[in-house]
């Protein structure tokens, strides 16, 4: 995927090529979005990279720019920071030219169009960037279809709009949809759908997703699709439970269900924190547990029968997830990176709020368990299954 500096060379004097956006910008952010977004887009099918090259003039020549660390950290966090949905695949580069520098952007066409940056959807036409149309929106919908690898996004067959409780599906489209491009709608409930990858053109059936998100019983399509709950008064997975339920329905729903179970978890007594100095403090900090749960929510296998567990012991607490780890992810490089099973799910739990910023779930649960005084979570990864043990803040 990187570039070398013989087409970088090329990139500059090729006028022509409506795969290269040129800037001598550092700080416009929204430029740099809407640029990496249409060429995840593609609408002309070229399935070849497009490049983003900061420190260019117009004609081709340098700004005499010199790149940051920062500016090259700005450009890499647009990767994560849940503004482009499906998260974009791109890569960031410093060249150092007779000339000045140039900071290359390269970004890989999307393998689930329509892209969005902040809820439009922009494209490439020509040598300019403009935001897609309802044409062209579909045409992208429909070119997903052969491209779709996640599980999410494929067709549900036997499934139909009926299945679908397309009032929630109304409040989620203005959540991920910016409200120009809403009031301009025409399309019909279809359309509306597959441009959010929750519909299928060719089998004229729900996704997976839509199904998950918006459906009535997503269990009747997909029997894992719930969380076990189990709250113990001991250490043992005999002891009689003081608490058990088993939670489904659509994900929003089930996720609001969940959030307001933690919070019955969640107990505080007084502590010496330095000298004379006392403070309530809780066994677990909520919002650690809320993001190891919505992680494994997210990354989940929904292919698996198996639930997502939740289980409340006396001295600490699990929760298992179907499925393992994830493409790129392993036990070495687990939890700085990332590969996303579910990307319309992913996608989804961000605009829906659950989830703040991709990538960083983890991290901040084990900063969160640490400025608690909780030890830090233990994950157990084996081969259909990842276990996160939490333990409470000590007495």
């Amino acid at each position: 995927m990187l570039i070398e500096e013989a087409q970088l060379l090329a990139l500059l004097s090729d006028m022509e090529s409506d795969r290269v956006e040129r800037t001598i910008s550092t700080s416009d952010t929204d430029k740099f979005a809407q640029a990496i977004c249409a060429f995840s887009n593609d609408l002309p099918n070229h399935r070849q990279s497009g490049y983003l090259l900061i420190g260019v003039k117009d004609d081709g020549s340098l700004s005499g720019l010199q790149v940051t660390d920062a500016l090259l950290l700005k450009l890499g966090a647009i990767r994560s920071d849940g503004n482009v949905l499906p998260s974009p695949a791109m890569s960031v580069q410093k060249f150092c030219l007779n000339g000045g520098d140039v900071a290359v952007v390269e970004v890989l066409p999307s393998d689930m169009p329509p892209v969005r940056y902040k809820g439009r959807v922009y494209i490439r036409v020509g040598p300019r960037k403009a935001v897609a149309n309802e044409q062209e929106e579909r045409v992208l919908s429909e070119r997903r279809i052969s491209f779709a690898r996640s599980f999410d996004v494929r067709p549900c067959v036997g499934a139909t709009l009926e299945d679908l409780a397309l009032g929630q599906f109304d409040s989620y489209r203005r959540e991920a949809v910016d409200a120009e491009t809403i009031t301009a709608n025409h399309r019909d409930i279809q359309q509306q759908l597959a441009s959010l990858r929750m519909y299928d053109f060719e089998r004229s059936c729900p996704s997976f997703a839509g199904i998950l998100l918006f459906g009535k019983n997503p269990r009747f399509f997909l029997f894992g699709a719930y969380i076990q709950y189990l709250k113990l008064p001991g250490t043992d997975l005999t002891d009689m439970p003081e608490d058990q339920a088993e939670i489904s329905g659509d994900l929003s729903s089930t996720l609001r269900e969940m959030e307001l179970r933690i919070k019955t978890i969640i107990q505080t007594s007084m502590h010496r924190v330095s000298g004379l100095e006392e403070r309530l403090l809780p066994n677990y900090p909520e919002w650690a547990l809320r993001e190891l749960l919505m992680n494994a929510v997210m990354h989940r296998n929904y292919e698996s029968n198996t639930p997502v567990r939740f289980y409340v012991f006396s001295d600490h607490i699990e929760i298992q997830s179907p499925g393992g780890l994830y493409g790129e992810a392993n036990a070495d490089n687990f939890p700085t990176r990332n590969s996303y099973r579910n990307p319309v799910i992913a996608e989804a739990m961000k605009s829906l709020g659950f989830v703040n910023k991709f990538g960083y779930g983890v991290q901040r649960a084990q900063a969160l368990l640490k400025e608690n005084g909780n030890p830090p979570a233990e994950f157990v990864f084996e081969e259909q299954i990842v276990l996160v043990r939490i333990y409470p803040r000590p007495s």
